[in-house]
């Protein structure tokens, strides 16, 4: 694949728009989890980056070993999110769930 993207002279433009659409998938992914899972979501979050940076090192290709990189540390970004969206429903800007069990009542 490597082959053909340099042949054309687009695989900058590939990675650009697989990184914009990783990191703008992220975005809902935070929100969601946060929503559903709460705190707990940057364990999942840490299990993907840790697993994508790995498959990074392993895959040959050089775009696609580039995109696992950029999805790793999205996920790596995920974990500190997590906290920040936390404040966010805290501060009133994003609705709590109300059925989590996590909730803390104070």
């Amino acid at each position: 694949m490597t082959q053909f993207l340099a042949q054309y002279h687009i695989a900058g433009i590939v990675i650009g728009f697989g990184s914009f659409l990783i990191i703008g998938l992220f975005h809902p992914v935070v929100i969601k989890g946060e929503y559903y899972f709460g705190q707990k979501t940057k364990w999942g979050f840490l299990a993907g980056g840790l697993t994508m940076l790995a498959l990074s090192l392993w895959v040959s290709d050089l775009v696609t070993s580039i995109l696992l990189g950029v999805a790793a540390f999205s996920c790596f970004w995920g974990i500190l999110e997590v906290k920040e969206q936390a404040k966010r429903v805290r501060k009133g800007w994003f609705p709590e769930n109300p059925n989590r069990r996590d909730r803390k009542t104070s």
